[in-house]
C-alpha cells in the first residue's frame, strides 16, 4: 500500500471514529447498558452489526487497513452513523479517495486573485464583500469588507485568515453573535474542504496553531462536524457601526484552486442596511464617486468624460497589490 493511499484511507478511519463517537446507544435503538461505557457513542462492533459488515472488517476499516469499502458498505455506514447531507456526501467522498476511485486532488491553493475578480468586488459596492482562500485566508476585499473585519488587517497577510480571526483576536471573539454558533459553523466548513486534501500544508499549520492556542478549536475539530457553507445569515455587534443582521452568499471561483468571494447584504430600508452602509468610510465612497460611470454606494450614473484624476487602479483600492494584500495606508 502506498503513502498516498494510506493517508487517505487513515482519514476515513478517523471521521468514522469520529461520527461514531457522537451517536449514542439509544439513538439507534440500542441499550446503553448497565455501568459506565468506557467508549463514548457506539463501540465498534454495535456500529459494525448496525451495518451488517463485520468486526474485523470495521475495525481495518477504521485503522486505515482497508481503503476499497464498497459503495453498499459506505451506504450502510452512512445510514448506522445517521449521516445527512454534507456528513453523508463526505463519508463518500473519502471513500473515494481511499479506494483510489477518484485520483484528483484539489488544485494547488493560489493565492493570486484575478483582476476580473477584483473589479467585482468593486462593483458590488457599498456591500462588504471579500475573497477568501480555500482554507479562509483573506486574500482581497473593497472597503467596506475590510471594515466589516476589525483588527484584521493589522496581523501580516499570511495571518489574515477568518478562522483564525474567530478564535484568536479579541474583536473577532466579540464580533459576532452567538459566537460559539459561528465558531462551530467556520470549523465544520474547515472539515469539509479540508477531507481531500488534509496534509496541505496551509491547512495543518493552521490546524495546528489553532489546536495549541484554543481548546476551543480543539474540542470541535475533534468532533469532525461537516458542512460546506453556501450563504447563510449573521449577526453582528460592529464596534463602530453598532449591532446588525446580514445575509450573505459564498461563490466559488472557477480556476482558482478554492477561491470563495463572500458577499453580504442586509433587507432595503431596514436599520441592518443603515448600518452595513456605514461600513463605507467617507474617504472610499467619495474615491468610488470619481470612476468613470459610478456615484456613491456604487449607483450608475452618467460615464465622466475628462475624470479630474486618473482612477486609482483596482489593487490600490482593494488592498491588493501586485505581491499580495496590503496593510492599511
Amino acid at each position: 500500500m502506498g503513502a498516498a493511499t494510506d493517508a487517505r484511507g487513515t482519514e476515513l478511519g478517523r471521521y468514522l471514529k469520529a461520527r461514531r463517537a457522537q451517536i449514542r446507544p439509544e439513538d439507534v435503538g440500542l441499550p446503553s447498558g448497565a455501568g459506565l461505557r468506557r467508549t463514548p457513542g457506539l463501540r465498534r462492533e454495535e456500529l459494525a452489526a448496525l451495518a451488517g459488515v463485520s468486526v474485523d472488517y470495521y475495525i481495518r476499516l477504521e485503522r486505515g487497513r482497508e481503503t476499497n469499502p464498497s459503495i453498499a458498505v459506505v451506504d450502510a455506514l452512512g445510514r448506522a452513523l445517521r449521516l445527512r447531507g454534507d456528513g453523508y456526501e463526505r463519508l463518500h467522498e473519502l471513500a473515494e479517495l481511499a479506494s483510489g476511485r477518484t485520483s484528483e486532488l484539489p488544485a494547488c491553493a493560489d493565492h493570486a486573485v484575478r483582476e476580473s475578480v477584483l473589479r467585482v468586488l468593486e462593483s458590488v459596492r457599498p456591500l462588504p464583500a471579500y475573497v477568501v482562500s480555500r482554507y479562509n485566508r483573506v486574500l482581497a476585499a473593497n472597503p467596506p469588507g475590510r471594515r466589516l473585519l476589525p483588527g484584521l488587517w493589522d496581523w501580516p497577510e499570511h495571518q489574515r485568515n477568518v478562522t483564525r480571526y474567530l478564535f484568536l483576536h479579541p474583536l473577532g471573539r466579540t464580533l459576532y453573535e452567538p459566537w460559539e454558533d459561528t465558531v462551530a459553523l467556520s470549523v465544520a466548513h474547515l472539515r469539509a474542504v479540508a477531507g481531500a486534501d488534509p496534509d496541505n500544508p496551509e491547512l495543518t499549520t493552521l490546524v495546528g496553531e489553532l489546536v495549541l492556542k484554543s481548546p476551543e478549536f480543539a474540542r470541535l475539530w475533534e468532533r469532525y462536524d461537516v458542512c460546506e457553507r453556501g450563504g447563510g445569515q449573521k449577526n453582528f455587534r460592529h464596534p463602530e457601526v453598532g449591532p446588525m443582521t446580514l445575509t450573505y452568499e459564498v461563490m466559488r471561483l472557477a480556476r482558482t484552486g478554492g477561491q470563495r468571494m463572500v458577499v453580504y447584504q442586509a433587507a432595503p430600508g431596514t436599520a441592518d442596511e443603515k448600518a452595513m452602509l456605514g461600513l463605507e468610510d467617507e474617504e472610499s465612497a467619495l474615491r468610488a464617486a470619481e470612476l468613470p460611470g459610478r456615484g456613491p454606494r456604487g449607483r450608475s450614473v452618467p460615464a465622466v468624460v475628462d475624470p479630474p484624476r486618473p482612477a486609482p487602479t483596482a489593487a490600490d483600492r482593494w488592498g491588493h497589490g501586485p505581491g499580495g494584500p496590503v496593510t492599511d495606508p
